[in-house]
């Protein structure tokens, strides 16, 4: 198995008003010549968690970061009007947190963050601001969302 240090979140960039299945992505995917959907999960709205890429192969979701990670998107991310905008609905949020549970069992060391976490620290501070993000996906603050599922010794204090 690979060594997995980061789970990190994703959205689709889909508004509320549309729908887009994990066929879709997968499809959207396949398209660009990947091998397979870029994601090991993606969390449809009404609460599915569809299993994309097996654990064990790298994913295509996050460009220096896949060889150590695993990626999990949901459906949607954007207002009717195309804003970013946190839009799981509770069934999401539910099924994200009880694999988010799985998962950290699973990879007790593996931080969870956003793609947007993980943009470059472009003034140096240590920070990633919201100026810097490349991508405001995944559209909510994931690392304050599941801080207390994050590794005791790397994000909690003491």
């Amino acid at each position: 198995m690979r060594t997995i240090t980061l789970i990190i979140l994703h959205c689709s960039g889909t508004r509320t008003t549309q729908n887009y299945s994990f066929r879709q992505c997968k499809a959207d995917h396949l398209k660009r010549g990947w091998k397979d959907i870029g994601y090991h999960f993606y969390i449809t709205r009404d609460g599915q968690v569809h299993e994309g890429r097996p654990l064990w192969k790298v994913g295509a979701h996050c460009k220096d970061h896949n060889q150590h990670s695993i990626g999990i998107c949901y459906e949607g991310g954007l207002d009717a009007a195309g804003y970013a905008c946190d839009t799981r609905t509770k069934a999401q949020r539910r099924s994200m947190r009880a694999l988010l549970e799985r998962l950290t069992e699973q990879f007790p060391s593996a931080i969870i963050m956003g793609h947007r976490d993980l943009s470059p620290d472009l003034d140096g501070n240590g920070r990633i601001d919201p100026d810097e993000w490349l991508k405001q996906c995944p559209c909510f603050d994931a690392l304050l969302d599941y801080e207390d599922l994050e590794p005791c010794g790397l994000l909690c204090e003491e």
